[in-house]
C-alpha cells in the first residue's frame, strides 16, 4: 500500500488526536478574541495549505460574521507593503511550518500590530517560533509527498477556531467529524471500481461552490500531483462565466454537491452539463436525487452541509491515490516535487 493511501486511512485516528489536543486550546482563545475584538482576519498560505484557507475564509465570515482576506505573499516579500494589521488575526498555515514567505508575512504583521496564529503539524517549526500561538495538527509525520491528513487536520483546526470567534459552529457536531471520515473510507471498494473508468482520463474539471470550493481545488491540486492530469478547478458561479466552453461531449467533471443551500445550482450545472454530454461524476449524500449525473459517490450520513468538507475530501483523495496506481505510477514520488517548498 502507498504512503498517500496509508495517510488517508489514518484520518479519522488523526482527526480525533487534533481535536482532543486543541478543543481547550479554541475555548482560551474565545477569551483571545473578545478582548482583542478582531475586525479582519488575515489567512497566509500556499499550496494545498491555501486550499485549506479557501475553506476558512468561507467558514469564518459566515460565522463570525468578520471579513476574511487570503493574502498575497509577494505583496510583502517582493514589493515590501508596509500594511497595517492593528485589530487584525493572521493565521498562518502550512504543513511543515518551514515556508519561508508565510512566516515572512507573520513577523511582517506582528511588527504592524497584528495578533499571529500558527496551524501546522510541526510543533518545533520556524512558524511555531514566530507567531504568538500555535493550534498544532496533531497528525504524526507526513511522509506522503501529496498530504492529505494534514490537509483534513488544517480543516479541523479552522473549525475550532471558528468556534472560538463565533457561535454558529458547535463543538459537539465538530467532534463527529472524524466518525463522518470512517464512514466516507468505507467507499474505497466502490472507488476502485469507479477509478477503472478514468484509468485514460488526462483531463478534467472539479468543481464546487462555497464551503466545498476549496475542495474543488484540493482534489484538482491532488490529481495534477499524483497523476498528472490536467485538472482545472472553478466555482460553479466562475464556471458558468466562460470555462464552461471547454465542455465537450466526454469530458469529465467532478462535481462537490453536499444538500444545502448551494445544491439547486450545482444540480442545475449537472443538467446544463449533460446537455453538452460531459461526463458527469458528483460528490454528495445518500438521499440526493441528481439524475442529470452519470456516476454519484454517495458520502455515507446525514451530514449538515456546514460539515461536509472534511468527509467529502476523502473520496477525492482515494480516488487520486488509485487513480495513481492505476495508470502505473506512483503518487509517493510525484516527479519534481517534494514535502517541503520553499518560496519567497
Amino acid at each position: 500500500m502507498t504512503k498517500m493511501l496509508n495517510e488517508i486511512l489514518e484520518q479519522p485516528q488523526a482527526l480525533r488526536k487534533t481535536f482532543e489536543a486543541e478543543r481547550a486550546h479554541a475555548l482560551e482563545f474565545l477569551k483571545t478574541s473578545r478582548e482583542r475584538k478582531f475586525r479582519l482576519i488575515v489567512l497566509v498560505a500556499r499550496g494545498t495549505s491555501d486550499n485549506a484557507a479557501q475553506f476558512g475564509r468561507y467558514l469564518m465570515e459566515m460565522t463570525a460574521g468578520i471579513p476574511v482576506s487570503l493574502c498575497a505573499p509577494s505583496v510583502h516579500t517582493v514589493y515590501r507593503a508596509q500594511i497595517d494589521y492593528r485589530q487584525a488575526l493572521v493565521v498562518g498555515i502550512s504543513q511543515s511550518g518551514e515556508g519561508q514567505d508565510i512566516n515572512m508575512v507573520l513577523e511582517a504583521a506582528k511588527r504592524r500590530g497584528g495578533y499571529t496564529i500558527g496551524i501546522t503539524n510541526e510543533r518545533d517549526s520556524s512558524m511555531a517560533k514566530v507567531v504568538d500561538e500555535v493550534f498544532l495538527v496533531h497528525a504524526g509525520k507526513q511522509r506522503s509527498v501529496a498530504a492529505t491528513k494534514t490537509y483534513t487536520g488544517q480543516l479541523m483546526l479552522l473549525y475550532l477556531l471558528a468556534a472560538s470567534l463565533g457561535t454558529a459552529v458547535s463543538i459537539e457536531s465538530i467532534s463527529e467529524i472524524p466518525g463522518h471520515v470512517e464512514e466516507a473510507l468505507k467507499l474505497i471498494p466502490e472507488l476502485r471500481e469507479l477509478v477503472e473508468r478514468y484509468r485514460y482520463m488526462d483531463h478534467c474539471v472539479v468543481v464546487g461552490r462555497g464551503l466545498n470550493y476549496g475542495n474543488a481545488f484540493e482534489f484538482a491540486l491532488k490529481l495534477m500531483e499524483t497523476s498528472y492530469v490536467i485538472a482545472e478547478r472553478f466555482s460553479a458561479a466562475d464556471f458558468m462565466h466562460g470555462p464552461i466552453a471547454l465542455i465537450e461531449r466526454d469530458f469529465p467533471a467532478f462535481l462537490f454537491m453536499p444538500p444545502g443551500r448551494t445544491f439547486k445550482e450545482m444540480r442545475e450545472l449537472t443538467a446544463r452539463l449533460a446537455k453538452l454530454h460531459s461526463e458527469v461524476v458528483a460528490i454528495s449524500a445518500p438521499e440526493t436525487r441528481i439524475p442529470a449525473a452519470n456516476r454519484v459517490i454517495r458520502v455515507p450520513g446525514n451530514i449538515p452541509e456546514i460539515y461536509t468538507p472534511i468527509p467529502y475530501i476523502v473520496p477525492g483523495q482515494v480516488f487520486a491515490a488509485l487513480l495513481s496506481g492505476i495508470k502505473g505510477l506512483d503518487p509517493d514520488t510525484p516527479r519534481s516535487l517534494r514535502i517541503v517548498t520553499k518560496t519567497v
